[in-house]
Formats: C-alpha cells, structure tokens, sequence
C-alpha cells in the first residue's frame, strides 16, 4: 500500500463499523466494463440499426439502462482519472489543455495520494484487479499495481501509439491496420510480456483473463476493472468475428465486445455470483468521428469524442445487478465520477474525507429507494470549464470544434439547449428562458471561485 494512502487511511479515512465492515457478507462484488471511444448510438438497444449486441441488449433487459449518463471528459486519460477517484480531472491534475491525454514520452500519470476505487475496497477484503487499457501513467510508478489493483494485464496506453516510423503515412494505416505498424506493449503487472501486442486477439484476451479472475476470486469479494482497448482506432478483431457484422469492421469490434461481455456475465451466473455481483458497463467517451467509418455514432446526439456537446460526453450506461436492480429506464443524471461514492456506499466503506469529492451516491437510483442526486454536470475542455448543465438546460460558455483548426469561440450570452427537448442541441433558446441561463451562470461562477487545479501531470515528458 501506498505510504501516502495509508496516512490518509490513518487519518482521514474511516470505515463504517471497520470490524463489523469487514466482515459483512453482503458486499457485492463489482465489475466495470469500460470501452474506449464508444458512441452513445453503437449498441442495438441504443438503438443501432445494424450492429448486433445481444450481451448487452439482455443485460439492459435484466438491469438499468441509462439515458442520461456521462464521461467526465471527452479524451481518454482525463476521463479514467475521473472513473477511478470521483473527481474532476483538473483537481488531480489529469487535464491540459496542451497536451489533453498522456503519451508514451510522458513523465506523468495519476498522483500517489489520489484514491481510486481498488484502494478504497481493499481494505475490505477485496480481490482487484486491472485488465485492458491503462491510460493513467506507464511509469513504474503510476501503473495499475500502485494503484490499488493486485494484478495487471494490458496495455498502458492508447493502441495508436508508439506508431512505426515506416508504416504508411496519415490515416492510411488506419483504414487497412497491420499489428506491426504500432509498437505498443501489452504488460503483465510490471513487466512487457509482448511487443507489439497482438491487438487482432487481444479483446479475446482480454475476456479469458477476466474470466480467470472471476473463478480464482470466487470465493471472496472481488472488483474488476475490465477496461477494453476498443474501439479506439486502429481496429482490430479476432478471425471469428472478422466481416461478420453488417456494420463492416467497427461492427466486427463492437460485437466481440459484445461477446467479452457475455462471457463475463455467464461466468458469473455458472459460479452462481450474478445475484452477488454488480455489474456497469459504460465508456469513456463519445465516438471519434474524424476516423469516418472507423469511428462510431453518437446516435441524435451532436459531435462527438474530443469536445463537450452531448455526443462528445454523454455515454451508453448499463447497470445490472440481479434480484437487487430492477429492470428499467433511468432518465436521472448520472457520472462516471459517481462509481466510487456510490460503490462505498454499496461496500459499507465511508468516503474519503480529506479531499472534494466530485461524484455523488447514485445508489438510490440504482436501488430503486430515490431519485439520483446529481442535478448538474460540468463539461471541462482540458482545464477550461466549456458548458454547464443544470436539470433539463445545458448552457455553453465557449465551443469548440473537437479535432482540426477550429477556435474557441465564447458566448455571452452563453447559448442554452432544452436537453430533454432537443438532445440534439439545435435549437438556442437562451432568450426564451432567461431565469435558466441566470441560474447556470450563477452556478457556474460559484464552481470556478471554488476550484482549486492539482499539480499539472500530463505536460511533463521523460528527459
């Protein structure tokens, strides 16, 4: 264990009832899937015409389906430093607005003393475990070992990094992608056990070693987080599923996926753990839509990964957990950042009381017992607060293009959508409610007086 995080266990950290905690028998066991780059409208029962994901279609029969769910940003690493602690990017200093994700040259990652969920359920006993995409740091220092998970397996980074100086130039290794045209590491806790990893297996592999996990925990409290490396360009499937989807390769990808997951669920139903286990599957951002086909689809929603309108954030969200979740639609707000809160809570752990929390216990909704708490998002662009939602009102304080030569453009006053109107955020009707606008500018000058940014971590790079 961290020293840092054992201080903060001594002195700012205290477990319902520690010894009673300890020993109660109805923690539930946890399990987060969590995609890379997937659209709000990639899965059949978002309402995908051709791609066919019925793993995941049951799951959200049997469980919550959620329509108002978000990332916490709209790039990658950011966006895991938020799942993992609860808080905002810019307060642990996972956000620039620089260099927006952390790369293979970067000196950085997610600081010591920050919390994550695999720290704070150890001391309850539990099992933990890393598999997949990392994001969070590839130094010793900040790999999934350090950070609370017992084991690691997967890839620090992003798939298109540490990209071969002589494969073809631009985007054309993407549009037909060979293993070797990228140089990235597959790990085994600390150590490189394959470069470059086999990306055509490793969805696959990823599945077979979760479902390892799952039978040598049996018989104990256990958090996985499975955090699948697709469907972040470049694409790669295993020869089973290759040209089986109508929705041509992205289509591939999405339904292997599909498949890892309904591996894991019938694992835990063949172990006789699905009425013990909680399972969330949700991403981390809206589809990169520069990649043309390649990319995925936010479905009505606007744009895409990389900025802060709806398609950008907002992410599929299931939820299943049978005999305690009832099936269902939830239309509440909820985060990404509202796993940790909301799994102590499920865990009898008492959150950490040193630092500001971002997430919110959304264990009512799940529960059935009361609405979500969460009332409000706040859509960060690397450290620039860009948009506010309050309720059914989303105001824009400054857009911006996701990728290419766009400017921030800044508006005053800010433009206002009626999300529940018009998800598709068309139609400005600031000068139709301006006791709304008033309310989130209020609301969100409050935020930034009170924000205090953490030490700046993607910026530095390895002398």
């Amino acid at each position: 264990m961290k020293p840092c995080l054992t201080a903060a266990l001594l002195a700012g950290w205290s477990l319902v009832g520690a010894g009673a905690a300890a020993e109660r028998a109805d923690r539930p066991n946890v399990v987060i899937v969590f995609c890379d780059d997937l659209g709000y409208g990639d899965l059949g029962c978002y309402g995908h015409p051709t791609i066919r994901t019925p793993n995941l279609d049951r799951m959200a029969q049997e469980g919550q389906k959620w329509t108002n769910f978000y990332a916490a940003a709209s790039v990658c690493t950011p966006s895991r430093a938020a799942l993992l602690t609860g808080r905002l990017p810019i307060r642990n200093g996972m956000a620039s607005d620089r260099r927006r994700v952390l790369f293979p040259d970067s000196a950085g990652g997610l600081p010591p003393d920050e919390v994550t969920i695999a720290e704070a359920l150890k001391p309850l006993g539990y099992a933990t475990a890393c598999v997949g995409k990392w994001h969070l740091g590839h130094l010793p220092q900040y790999l999934p070992t350090r950070q609370g998970f017992d084991s690691y397996f997967g890839i620090p980074y992003s798939n298109d990094m540490d990209r071969v100086a002589d494969s073809p130039k631009g985007r054309e290794a993407f549009w037909d992608p060979k293993i070797e045209y990228w140089n990235v590491p597959l790990m085994r806790d600390e150590r490189i056990v394959e470069r470059p990893a086999d990306q055509n297996t490793i969805t696959k592999r990823y599945a077979e070693e979760s479902v390892a996990f799952l039978r040598k925990n049996r018989d104990r409290p256990f958090f996985l987080y499975l955090a699948h490396s697709m469907p972040h360009v470049p694409l790669f499937t295993s020869d089973e599923f290759r040209g089986t989807s109508l929705r041509g390769l992205y289509g591939d990808v999405i339904e292997e996926i599909d498949w890892s997951v309904g591996r894991v669920l019938d694992t835990l139903r063949e172990l006789k753990l699905d009425r013990k286990t909680l399972v969330v599957f949700t991403s981390d951002n809206g589809p990169w839509l520069i990649f043309n086909e390649h990319g995925g689809s936010a479905g009505l929603l606007r744009d895409g990964k990389g900025c802060t309108f709806e398609g950008g954030m907002r992410e599929p969200a299931l939820f299943w957990w049978p005999g305690t979740i009832e099936p269902g639609v939830v239309a509440d707000l909820g985060c990404t950042m509202d796993l940790l809160p909301t799994l102590c809570t499920l865990a009898g752990a008492d959150l950490p009381a040193d630092r500001v929390l971002d997430g919110m216990d959304i264990s009512p909704a799940l529960l059935g017992t009361g609405p979500s708490p969460r009332d409000a998002m706040f859509y960060y662009r690397g450290v620039q607060l860009y948009a506010v939602r309050q309720g059914p009102f989303k105001a824009h304080f400054i857009t911006r293009p996701a990728y290419g030569p766009g400017k921030p453009e800044t508006h005053d006053p800010p433009l206002l959508y009626h999300l529940g109107h018009d998800p598709s955020e068309q139609y400005d009707v600031a000068a139709k409610y301006p006791e709304a606008v008033a309310a989130i500018r209020e609301l969100a000058e409050a935020h930034k007086a009170a924000m205090q940014p953490g030490e700046p971590q993607l910026e530095a790079t390895i002398k």
